[in-house]
């Protein structure tokens, strides 16, 4: 038998499969902004150490998720629209790069996938469900993100995307949500045509427009 062949099994660690539920419980307003996060508290209600806890709050500080003052107690952090105004401007021009590059690499199975994505997001916003809407939009963009299977765009969108997300659930309901959906057809409608430069553009696009809506004041939109 080839010694190679077994290897150890890979698996989470606590500190991560902490800091996966409470990075998707703060993305989801599960957690509101500027919640109280008592390390002791959280600990008990995973049924482990206060370690894990304190390294996986360290690492959402990190990303700028999780707020603290020198003596003071541990919060989510708020919300911040100029954060993510700048957030979008940066997240529009990778999505546009992945995009780019995954175009002529895309096979029908792939635009498949980013019917059935738009689909589902359609479906969503009809229902009214916002977690739902934004993991349908993210698995959309995704489609491009796996194609073109760059890695250092991937890990430079880890940090942005989840202060857009929570902004995005946050002001759901006054959103139209359709519009993704309608640009998500002509993005698609470019894939089909191998117009990858035109796909590019209209998924950076896609990022900015949302961007706008999200950011400029209400009674502007």
């Amino acid at each position: 038998m080839d010694k190679h062949i077994i290897k150890p099994i890979q698996r989470l660690s606590l500190r991560d499969e902490v800091y996966h539920t409470l990075r998707r419980s703060i993305i989801t307003l599960e957690l509101q902004p500027e919640e109280r996060l008592s390390d002791k508290d959280l600990a008990e209600k995973f049924g482990i150490s206060r370690t894990p806890v304190r390294e996986a709050l360290k690492k959402l500080e990190d990303e700028g998720l999780v707020g603290s003052l020198p003596g003071s107690s541990t919060f989510v952090a708020p919300l911040h629209v100029k954060e993510a105004e700048h957030a979008f401007t940066v997240v529009a021009v990778l999505h546009a790069l992945a995009a780019r590059l995954a175009g002529p690499l895309l096979e029908p199975a792939d635009i498949h996938a980013l019917e059935e994505c738009n689909a589902s997001l359609q479906h969503a916003i009809e229902q009214g469900n916002a977690i739902q809407a934004v993991e349908a939009d993210t698995s959309f963009h995704k489609v491009f993100l796996d194609v073109a299977a760059n890695p250092e765009i991937i890990l430079a969108l880890e940090r942005s995307i989840p202060k857009i997300q929570r902004l995005e659930i946050s002001q759901f309901n006054t959103l139209n949500g359709l519009q993704s959906v309608e640009q998500h057809l002509q993005i698609m409608d470019a894939c089909r045509l191998k117009d990858y430069d035109h796909v590019a553009r209209l998924v950076e696009d896609n990022w900015l427009s949302l961007g706008k809506l999200l950011t400029e004041p209400s009674e502007l939109r």
